[in-house]
């Protein structure tokens, strides 16, 4: 596996973010309801994961990979608060309350994009189907982060291409991330199964601090449930075809 491999598995992420916000070019909004299936989705998909490299690492070394969950879930928590706590900001044309709103949600989606950029350098340090693996759930992830990102924008005056900008600029650091994490466990493979834990533990807490009750928030309980289910199962049947290849 080559670092170059990595750089496009994650620069590859990073483009499907953008697509999130280009249904406001054909429709004038897009209901809440459909953003909230898609974080459900997401959710689905991201929980399907964060277990597959959470059992990943378990297998090399239970203790490491315990001791990673612990950090990846705290590291997110403590930056994830640190950004909420932005006040009277101005972004584009958007001024006190909606810039705010805009800014955190740009923010923190640019903080969690860390995370995913280090997932997907860890994941194909422990192995190309992994990595491929890990690298479709995120990418899946990051359309409906785009979608919310159109969201917190367009509605409130910016253009569509600018929203698209953003939501490319939130996702940036995955590919800039995933390469040095892949590097790092690589020549250092007694980590791994630490790199798996933090990284499990990172997007697990997204799934369930962020995506889940943002998903419930914007669509029903019973909806939510199902679409993540039917999104976990096909990501594990994603997992199994990658390991009949």
């Amino acid at each position: 596996m080559s670092s170059l491999t990595v750089f496009l598995a994650a620069l590859a992420t990073m483009l499907a973010t953008g697509l999130g916000p280009l249904p406001f070019l054909v429709l004038r909004s897009v209901g809440r309801h459909w953003l909230g299936a898609a974080n459900a989705a997401a959710a689905g998909a991201m929980l399907a994961a964060a277990v597959e490299l959470a059992v990943n690492g378990w297998s090399g070394s239970p203790l490491r990979t315990a001791i990673g969950l612990v950090a990846g879930i705290v590291a997110l928590r403590a930056t994830r608060r640190r950004v909420s706590r932005r006040d009277h900001l101005h972004v584009g044309r958007l001024l006190g309350t909606d810039a705010t709103h805009a800014a955190v949600v740009i923010v923190a989606l640019t903080v969690n994009s860390f995370a995913e950029g280090f997932g997907v350098g860890v994941s194909f340090g422990h192995g190309g189907k992994l990595g491929v693996f890990a690298t479709a759930a995120i990418a899946i992830l990051n359309v409906p982060q785009g979608l919310a990102i159109g969201l917190v924008r367009v509605p409130r005056g910016e253009r569509v291409l600018t929203a698209v900008g953003w939501s490319l600029f939130s996702s940036f650091p995955q590919p800039l991330i995933a390469v040095p994490a892949f590097l790092f466990v690589h020549a250092f493979s007694g980590l791994l199964p630490a790199g798996l834990g933090f990284a499990a533990g990172a997007v697990g807490w997204m799934v369930a601090a962020e995506l889940v009750p943002d998903a419930r928030a914007d669509a029903p309980r019973p909806e939510v449930t199902f679409v993540l289910a039917l999104s976990f199962a096909a990501m594990l049947g994603l997992e199994w075809l990658l390991l009949r290849v």
